[in-house]
């Protein structure tokens, strides 16, 4: 969800600020906090089944797909070039190496080999929108949102003029190209899906959803 300075009791919005007020915002609540747009956007708990789906996917991604002096890291931000205030953290990003030893909170979107969005369960379809849009605008070469309400996939890639030209979509079962540099595809038939009851044998038997 979007958070307006009216919601805010700290210093008032103003450019150049925004992320220390995301970064606030995280320490008090422990929500993911992005800056889309200009805007603050929190993210709940990602659910065990948005977890289930990040995990399968970076063992692929480790396993077989990524050149030497690449890596998919977790939990790293990329920041919009020329832009004080908005970065975005996506389940998982492919960057170069040299990432682990940066100093830096924020990488850079030129490095990003690919990014990955899996949508969670409440997310709005504008917020998507939004996203794709500043990944391209950012000129992210490749971005992957994978969505486990659907059972669907989409690959964007070929950023120019703020929007991705290329738009590649799918359903779970069926693979994902991976484009340059990256090689080899993506299977999703074993990506859990938000609604599905069945559970991996032996495994947690709470309530995931």
């Amino acid at each position: 969800m979007s958070v307006s300075s009216g919601t805010w009791n700290g210093p008032p919005p103003r450019p150049g600020n925004l992320r220390q007020i995301a970064e606030k915002i995280e320490e008090a609540t422990g929500l993911r906090v992005q800056i889309v747009g200009g805007k603050l956007v929190m993210s709940p708990t990602p659910r065990g089944k948005h977890a289930g789906v990040v995990k399968r996917l970076r063992r692929q991604l480790e396993g077989a797909s990524l050149p030497d002096g690449l890596d998919v890291y977790e939990v790293s931000s990329i920041a919009l070039p020329d832009d004080p205030d908005d970065y975005v953290t996506p389940d998982l990003v492919v960057l170069p190496l040299e990432w682990e030893i940066d100093d830096d909170w924020l990488a850079d979107a030129e490095d990003a080999a690919l990014a990955v969005e899996v949508i969670s369960q409440s997310e709005k379809s504008r917020d998507i929108r939004d996203k794709a849009d500043w990944y391209a605008v950012a000129r992210v070469p490749a971005l992957l949102v994978i969505d486990p309400r659907k059972a669907t996939w989409a690959l964007h890639t070929r950023p120019d003029n703020g929007a991705y030209q290329d738009v590649l979509t799918g359903k779970f079962g069926e693979p994902v190209p991976l484009p340059e540099p990256l090689r080899g595809d993506v299977a999703t038939g074993d990506f859990p899906v938000y609604g599905d009851p069945q559970r991996p044998s032996g495994g947690f038997t709470g309530n995931s959803q």
